[in-house]
């Protein structure tokens, strides 16, 4: 027995030594491996050879010598597994057979596709929130790879459509609503679902596929009819309106009434259906006075009411599915007709006609040709009674009134400005009314020319006069000034009208070449005017632009109290300068002399002050000067801006004699400096004293 245990390994290495073999059996390759790859070596005994078998993969693999190669790119998708099958032969006979497994990884390769490209889904309006509105089902993307999982993204194509829908989850592509529709406001909403086959974008590989979806939501009918005017409207809701009128007892109007705010009118709450309305009387309908009609809503009273009476009348507006209705108030008060007469909105009404119209020609409005003028007249009281208001014309045959329009009653044969009175009156309670039409007869239809505030000018030329307009009982006639006849007549220029009128008119090229010939010749004036200014007063200019820029002194008039602000300098001040200045004209003297304002001692004059004569008691001297004289009993006084502000009056207790000498003394030779000493400040000696005033 120990004997066979030695021997038995000996034994299979001689026998596989006879047989074919391999090393491995079980392979594992990447999807989309290039071809070609090798993937073992095949121990082949001697007289024998080795051969694909015909269960083997077709097209997977080939042999090459002794060695297995893949002989094609591997697919997950297609073929997970494939198989080669080894058969070694000895001549025809098959000896060994082998099988070698290759199993192919799954590899991200694939993106996933919708089965849409666009999706229309129609939602009710009435849809509940959180109810799914799409499936998954509908929604899901395909991909071939089998072990990707997949990440939805809903996105808004459509502005503020984000609030309504959304997502169940990332990886749960089920539309689920979020929020009330509305149809009125949101008709439609747009999106586009997203998907991706990795949680990540920037992982790679990475695949994404879109699609578009549009939801069009269909109107539900929720709201009844509103009445209009809404009192109070958020699109949802409808406060009614309530209608009211007036009515004259005794009489029976043939029209409808004239309600207010507005005629009886209801309209489907629900815009996207849009039911017709039907109109019924339910309530308050008290002998059958009222009956309105049932398409239109006109509400119309049947008979006269005898007596002052209000009505409170239901009206019922009703879908015509019969699904959902309404129901307001209208309140009608019939009360005594005062006979109030009617009244026209404006005194003066203006028309225009062709010179040689016929009869029966209507009468253009002035301010709007391409309008056949139109008059209208209104009870304050009971507009319901402005369809038995009549109109005619009582004080001129060339018109006539045809209902509220204006029309020739005879033919227009001269031209001019006409007058015509119209009277407006109620048949029920007999009230009348005037007012004047003004009709312009002109040679050919009048075009309205506004002015550039809106209004109409009027010019008179030679040879014509404007009318003035009647009394409400008068009749003007055409006068000599007003109108002419037609062929050589005087036209408004009072130049014969001899052509056209398109004759006597000027192009824009003539107005262009006039504007530029008038444009040049001012610019010539202005040339020659600017000359002659430089010419005669060139030098007055330099002079006062020199003085202009010559420096101020900041808060005093004396520059040598500048040296000291806290002391009064003594010193004598610099002699001004000899350099010569230029003369400038003396300026009369006034006849009185008046105290000096406060903008004339803040101006520099240009010609030195003239001294008024000492002789009179009142006779005023300037007492300053700049530089310090040696005669004895000399006083200097020396202002500053901030002095005044301190004390108003100050008294110097000298005898005039010597007021007098230096007075003369200091004006004589001070030339403009002087001038503005004597102007700034001034000396005025009291009668009978020895003080003088400053």
């Amino acid at each position: 027995m120990g004997t066979w245990a030695l021997l038995l390994p000996l034994l299979v290495a001689a026998a596989q030594a006879q047989v074919c073999s391999v090393n491995k059996t079980f392979f594992e390759v990447k999807e989309n491996t290039s071809p070609g790859l090798h993937l073992l070596d095949i121990y082949v005994p001697e007289g024998q050879q080795v051969t694909l078998g015909p269960s083997s993969t077709r097209f997977a693999f080939r042999i090459q010598g002794t060695q297995l190669f893949l002989n094609v790119t591997p697919d997950y998708e297609e073929n997970s597994r494939l198989q080669a099958v080894l058969e070694c032969k000895r001549d025809d006979t098959v000896v060994t057979q082998l099988r070698v497994f290759v199993s192919v990884l799954d590899a991200n390769d694939n993106p996933p596709r919708f089965p849409f490209v666009v999706k229309v889904q129609r939602v009710p309006e009435d849809t509940k929130v959180k109810a799914v509105v799409i499936p998954e089902t509908e929604l899901k993307a395909q991909d071939l790879d089998r072990n990707d999982i997949l990440f939805y993204t809903l996105q808004e194509v459509t502005p503020g459509a984000s609030g309504f829908f959304s997502l169940v989850g990332a990886n749960r592509p089920e539309l689920r609503l979020d929020r009330s529709l509305d149809f009125d406001r949101w008709p439609n909403m747009t999106f586009q679902l997203l998907v991706r086959d990795t949680r990540e974008e920037n992982v790679e590989p990475s695949h994404t596929a879109t699609a578009t979806l549009v939801l069009e939501v269909q109107p539900a009918d929720l709201r009844p009819p509103w009445f209009l005017p809404c009192t109070y409207s958020d699109g949802f809701v409808c406060i009614h309106a309530q209608y009211h009128r007036a009515v004259p007892t005794g009489h029976t109007l043939s029209g409808p009434l004239i309600l207010h705010p507005g005629p009886i009118y209801a309209v489907d709450g629900d815009r996207g259906i849009n039911q017709p309305i039907v109109y019924s009387i339910i309530g308050g309908n008290e002998d059958g006075l009222f009956s309105i009609d049932a398409n239109t809503g006109n509400l119309t009273v049947t008979k006269s009411i005898p007596s002052p009476k209000t009505f409170f009348l239901l009206v019922k507006g009703e879908q015509a599915d019969h699904a959902r209705y309404s129901v307001t108030q209208v309140t009608v008060e019939a009360r005594a007709a005062g006979g109030s007469p009617p009244r026209f909105p404006q005194s003066l009404y203006r028309g225009a006609v062709a010179l040689g119209s016929g009869v029966g020609v209507a009468v253009r409005d002035a301010a709007a040709p391409s309008q056949p003028l139109r008059i209208r007249a209104q009870d304050p009281e009971f507009p319901d009674l402005n369809s038995a208001i009549t109109y005619r014309i009582t004080n001129n045959s060339d018109f006539r009134m045809d209902g509220e329009a204006v029309l020739t009653g005879a033919s227009l044969v001269h031209a001019g400005v006409f007058y015509a009175e119209v009277e407006a009156n109620n048949t029920v309670t007999s009230g009348t009314a005037t007012a004047v039409v003004e009709v312009r007869v002109s040679e050919q239809e009048p075009t309205p020319t506004a002015s550039p505030s809106g209004g109409s000018a009027q010019t008179s030329k030679p040879g014509t006069s404007l009318p003035k307009s009647p009394g409400p009982s008068s009749t003007l006639r055409p006068t000599a000034g007003t109108s002419g006849t037609g062929g050589g007549s005087t036209t408004v220029d009072g130049r014969p009208s001899g052509g056209p009128a398109e004759d006597r008119r000027f192009s824009v090229v003539e107005m262009a070449a006039l504007g530029g010939v008038l444009g040049a010749l001012l610019l010539l004036a202005l040339i020659a005017l600017t000359v002659l200014v430089h010419k005669h007063y060139g030098h007055r200019l330099k002079c006062c632009c020199g003085k202009a820029l010559e420096p101020q002194p900041q808060g005093f008039d004396n520059q040598a109290f500048l040296n000291n602000p806290d002391e009064a300098n003594w010193a004598p001040a610099p002699s001004p300068s000899s350099s010569p200045a230029p003369p400038a004209p003396p300026e009369p003297a006034p006849p009185e002399p008046k105290p000096p304002s406060p903008e004339t001692l803040r101006r520099v004059p240009e010609s030195p002050a003239v001294a008024l004569d000492g002789d009179g008691p009142a006779a005023v001297r300037s007492i300053l000067t700049k530089e310090r004289r040696p005669e004895g009993g000399y006083k200097a006084v020396w202002f500053g801006e901030d002095i005044g502000a301190e004390a108003d009056v100050v008294v110097l207790n000298t005898p005039a004699s010597e007021v007098d000498g230096a007075g003369n003394e200091g004006s004589e030779g001070s030339g403009d400096e002087g001038a503005e000493v004597g102007l700034r400040g001034g000396a005025q000696r009291a009668p009978g004293s020895d003080s003088i005033y400053l």
